[in-house]
């Protein structure tokens, strides 16, 4: 079997890897601390499980939604960006359902980069946006994300015949590994970039919700003039516990929705089934603020037990303020790869090597806060034990 030349150049998605060495670690007895795979642990919220059973049992939901998605799901979300960002959206023209942000993500670049094209994508970053490129045939350029800048890109650095070869940017905050949050003062830059470039500017929103210790992050809609060249991907997955769901939407500018996304879908899926969407609406819009907190209350506490006990152990370590990751700098005499290795044969600890997410990712390990407190204290024990 010959596969496509395409799919040479793809290395393996690094977290299908980890599943398969903890699917041998535990075949062996070993009582692993998962810390790797930002999946949550917690429930989705019992409302949202009930409406999904009432939506099954109609049988309006067993045929094919719009391919835009359901009008009640699209009506929900805009709504929410009413009343959590103050941006207005227009449901029928502004909103589009997505079978989860990395679905939308992974269209995106097909509906904008070709052969020749670059792609302005973070390094250290979701590795969705790098390899999805690379499929499409385009070339990723890779922003750093600096410690020292506060891991936010540089856009005036961007050498100016990779700024003209330039379709489509991404920027994720809070960030995706880093854990890095940043203010509308750099969204503001990124969609002053985005427009004297003509560049197609794509939010990754999938943690907006995800915040501590008084930090609200901000849409990047709510920069005047984003809607011109943005849109944002929001995500129904980690606020709400519904990753298995496949959830989102993007929103923003009408044309990249329907001029460019909304052709690679057409012709490509036939949209999330109804009645998750019924299900997802009702998240969006029956007290959501109220589970949202509940949900950063547990984060948090678990933030500040893994914080605190690092630095016990010696760690430098801030309490990041969005996310619930921990970007961890490698002790010396280690390197990503090596320190994560170390985690797992000495510790039966699960973390993810910084290099997954770039070449700038080296000398980090991301840890996920996806384990309770009582997990994360023996995370701890056992790495103070070697």
């Amino acid at each position: 079997m010959k596969v496509a030349e395409r799919l040479r150049s793809i290395p393996p998605y690094v977290f299908a890897q980890i599943d398969k060495v903890k699917e041998e670690l535990l075949k062996q007895g070993k009582d692993l601390v998962d810390l790797g795979i930002g999946d949550p642990d917690q429930p989705t919220p019992a409302n949202v499980i009930d409406s999904m059973i009432e939506a099954v049992k109609n049988p309006a939901t067993h045929r094919y939604p719009p391919y835009e998605g359901d009008k009640s799901f699209r009506e929900a979300m805009a709504e929410r960006y009413a009343q959590r960002f103050g941006v207005q959206l227009d449901p029928q023209r502004e909103v589009m359902t997505l079978i989860g942000s990395k679905e939308g993500i992974s269209h995106l670049i097909w509906a904008f980069v070709g052969p020749g094209d670059v792609a302005l994508v973070p390094d250290p970053a979701y590795p969705v946006y790098y390899i999805q490129t690379l499929l499409a045939g385009g070339e990723p350029y890779p922003m750093p994300l600096k410690e020292e800048n506060g891991f936010v890109p540089d856009l005036e650095s961007i050498p100016k015949s990779v700024v003209e070869k330039a379709k489509i940017m991404f920027v994720n905050y809070p960030n995706n590994p880093t854990a890095a949050v940043t203010d509308l003062a750099f969204f503001e830059k990124a969609v002053a970039f985005a427009k004297k470039n003509d560049i197609v500017l794509v939010h990754d929103a999938a943690y907006v919700e995800m915040t501590y210790d008084g930090y609200v992050a901000p849409s990047i809609l709510q920069v005047p003039g984003a809607k011109e060249v943005a849109v944002e991907c929001y995500s129904l997955s980690k606020p709400f516990n519904m990753t298995g769901w496949r959830i989102g939407a993007a929103v923003g500018n009408s044309d990249i929705l329907y001029k460019g996304l909304g052709i690679v879908k057409t012709n490509t899926d036939s949209g999330q089934f109804r009645a998750i969407q019924w299900a997802g609406a009702t998240a969006l819009r029956d007290h959501p603020d109220s589970f949202i907190a509940k949900m950063n209350e547990i984060y948090k506490a678990r933030r500040d037990v893994m914080v605190e006990g690092l630095k016990k152990l010696g760690f430098q370590v801030k309490a990041p303020l969005g996310s619930f990751y921990i970007w961890l700098r490698v002790p010396e005499g280690f390197n990503s790869a090596s320190f994560t290795k170390h985690l797992l044969e000495k510790c039966q600890i699960v973390v993810v090597p910084g290099t997954a997410y770039g070449k700038c990712g080296e000398g980090f390990v991301r840890i996920a806060l996806t384990v309770d407190c009582d997990r994360l204290e023996e995370a701890i024990r056992r790495m103070s034990a070697v």
